[in-house]
């Protein structure tokens, strides 16, 4: 494929990220740390938290140099398989160019983070009652519907192949 057929991608990397970065930036200077701002009572608030661990939290109570080091190694293992597809795939693909996309801002987005400050800046805060989603970002969300994407678009694939024409 043309080069000039990437072009969108790579805007659309680079806006996202520019986004989670900024919204990240915006959560750090106006609302403290542990400070809390509902939006929408019983349901949704901003919630500014440091996350040491990897998505939605997980290992963030761990204080093991050796599980924050294999985040770190595991994260640019992730970001180099991420990399290496996205550069392979044709801009033909549409919708798995896309998932890619969007895995690929949000990992820069949340290593950005982990490289610059030593952890994630999270902030988006779901809950119901006590029920609390764990608390997120933007560049969480592009990796998450990236990665759902990409699961739809192997099972769709695995499909359509095993139907007889």
């Amino acid at each position: 494929m043309k080069k000039k057929e990437e072009i969108p991608y790579y805007l659309l990397i680079l806006g996202l990220f520019i986004i989670d970065q900024l919204t990240k930036f915006l959560i750090q200077r106006n609302l403290p740390l542990l400070g809390r701002l509902k939006v929408i009572p019983g349901f949704f608030s901003l919630t500014h938290i440091h996350n040491r661990g990897a998505i939605f939290g997980f290992f963030a109570q761990s204080s093991n140099s050796v599980i924050q080091i294999g985040l770190a190694a595991a994260s640019f293992l992730a970001l180099g398989f991420v990399v290496y597809y996205f550069v392979r795939t044709p801009a033909s693909e549409r919708i798995l160019k896309i998932a890619l996309t969007l895995i690929l801002a949000g990992a820069l987005g949340n290593l950005t983070d982990r490289l610059l400050r030593g952890y994630v800046v999270d902030f988006l805060d779901f809950y119901v009652g006590r029920w609390h989603w764990p608390n997120f970002n933007l560049a969480d969300s592009c990796i998450s519907i990236g990665a759902i994407i990409l699961i739809f678009t192997f099972f769709i694939s695995e499909k359509s192949e095993k139907e007889p024409d």
